[in-house]
């Protein structure tokens, strides 16, 4: 099938033909072409503007699919382009692609966060979708199109992902497979009352004890970082440099898509978070506590007000953003007995009375397969030796 390339696009001069309804013949530059006439075509230059209104708008809106995230992982060593599948001038479907080159000239990867935004049931737009996504990745010279659907795990959406040429990919999800999604869609006093007692106890007991929280401006990032920093020592887990957070910041937070918000305890910054919200959910994505004051309980007084904040932009769904993946009864006794930064994060994100959900993880489709099968070895090796 062939597709009249789009003057949006800038990648041709042909014009769309009217005759009937099967095919046309033109010719160009003394070559013979046959194009199949069809309301629909890609583009890759779409404004930002429109491309996060459509985001905004879809069903499955999520914040790592927006023109602004594409800006973030730009400035941190990828590369990101729109692409979309118009029909009749229509935006219908389609993803940002982030593409990060590869050692030693094999190319590059196409990473796919969150998406595509397709309507799934559609299965012949499904398929035009992600041939025109492998059509892009090729021309960025990538060795495979990889992507994280926001899927739940279930069989019948894997069926659709092989028929769509696509399996799962033994390299890992970069996302979390699994979290704990909070029903903020109820009156404050029922998602409350949907808490572990524990938790909701500790909201209360960190108003008591004097937690104030405040909406963080961009002179409160150097704190934030700060407490990046010592949460990150402390659990033992690895953060991004102050640059990043300062870059999410400027791009999301003037837009009203997300918020930093930072508790204290008598003017001291002891807590700190970003949550991001679009459409109807919410994600809590970057959180951190200082030592100090810890039995104040702050971190559960942010984590309300954040729910808080969410519910006032309209959301019905605050996501928590990742748990150890697995099931509940195998991480009550696998972690249950042990003091360690796994099992506390746990602990912290059940007690909100989030369900605990299941994504589909990351889906390969190899477009070289060669040059894929060496460079999976290869990463294979490196997890083995730095695990």
């Amino acid at each position: 099938m062939f597709f009249i390339p789009s003057r949006r696009a800038g990648t041709g001069t042909f014009v769309p033909l009217a005759l009937g309804n099967g095919y046309a013949t033109i010719l160009k530059n003394m070559t013979l072409l046959s194009i199949r006439t069809d309301p629909r075509e890609i583009c890759t230059d779409l404004p930002a503007s429109e491309w996060d209104s459509f985001v905004a708008a879809h069903p499955c809106a999520h914040i790592l699919q927006t023109a602004e995230w594409g800006e973030l992982k730009s400035a941190f060593g990828w590369k990101a382009e729109r692409v979309a599948l118009l029909e009749g001038g229509r935006l219908r479907a389609g993803a940002l692609v982030l593409y990060r080159r590869l050692p030693a000239g094999l190319g590059s990867l196409a990473y796919i966060p969150r998406g595509p935004l397709v309507d799934w049931q559609r299965s012949e737009e499904a398929t035009v979708l992600v041939e025109a996504l492998s059509a892009a990745a090729r021309a960025h010279r990538a060795i495979a199109l990889i992507a994280e659907p926001d899927l739940p795990d279930e069989p019948g959406w894997r069926v659709r992902l092989t028929a769509l040429g696509f399996r799962p990919s033994p390299l890992g999800s970069v996302q979390p497979r699994r979290t704990l999604v909070v029903d903020i869609s109820r009156s404050e006093g029922e998602i409350l009352a949907a808490m572990k007692p524990k938790t909701r106890y500790n909201i209360r007991l960190a108003e008591r004890k004097g937690v104030v929280v405040w909406e963080g401006a961009e002179t409160d990032l150097p704190a934030f970082h700060r407490l990046m920093m010592e949460t990150a020592a402390r659990d033992r887990f690895r953060i991004h440099p102050p640059a990043y957070y300062e870059r999410a910041y400027r791009l999301f937070v003037p837009q009203g898509w997300a918020r930093l918000l930072m508790a204290g305890v008598e003017g001291e910054p002891v807590a700190a978070l970003m949550v991001f919200a679009l459409g109807p959910r919410a994600w809590y994505f970057y959180g951190a506590s200082a030592n100090a004051h810890r039995e104040k309980m702050p971190t559960y007084r942010l984590q309300w007000e954040a729910m808080r904040w969410a519910r006032s932009q309209g959301c019905v769904e605050y996501d928590l953003w990742g748990v150890p993946d697995k099931d509940e009864e195998c991480l009550e006794a696998e972690f249950s007995h042990r003091q360690d930064g796994l099992w506390g994060v746990y602990r912290f994100k059940r007690g909100f009375g989030g369900r605990l959900v299941r994504m589909i993880g990351a889906w390969e489709r190899p477009l070289h397969p060669a040059l894929y099968r060496l460079y999976a070895a290869l990463a294979a090796c490196w997890n083995r030796r730095s695990g």
